[in-house]
């Protein structure tokens, strides 16, 4: 037996800005939507889903001590990634740069305070 994929789940306490965030914001796309609590986002191949909760990700204060993520968007051309989202009003929380492992990445925040990595093998 194999696993074909792996999907990350992100909690949000409001679904419809979230959706709206990854859609307008970073231009990816809605794969799904089931009723008003679950959701399924598509980033080039790649999905995740967002999931309705009443209180905030617990995991986001934790992350943001420890210099984790939540996501890690892999690109080709994470300089263009960049331009694209501050063209499209969005504020790196770091911007591009080259790391001691061979990567170049930027960090963003979501509308609910998760870290998100984008980057690209050097």
């Amino acid at each position: 037996m194999r696993i074909s994929n792996v999907i990350a789940q992100l909690w949000t306490t409001d679904i419809v800005a979230s959706i709206s965030f990854y859609t307008t914001k970073l231009g990816f796309t809605l794969e799904f939507r089931y009723q008003d609590f679950y959701a399924g986002i598509r980033a080039g191949d790649k999905v995740f889903h967002l999931k309705l909760v009443d209180e905030k990700d617990p995991s986001i204060e934790f992350v943001d001590k420890n210099e984790n993520f939540h996501l890690y968007l892999q690109t080709d051309d994470v300089s263009a990634m960049a331009e694209a989202l501050k063209s499209r009003g969005m504020r790196l929380v770091k911007d591009v740069h080259e790391t001691d492992w061979g990567t170049r990445e930027f960090v963003i925040k979501d509308d609910q305070g998760h870290t998100l990595y984008f980057g690209e093998s050097q």
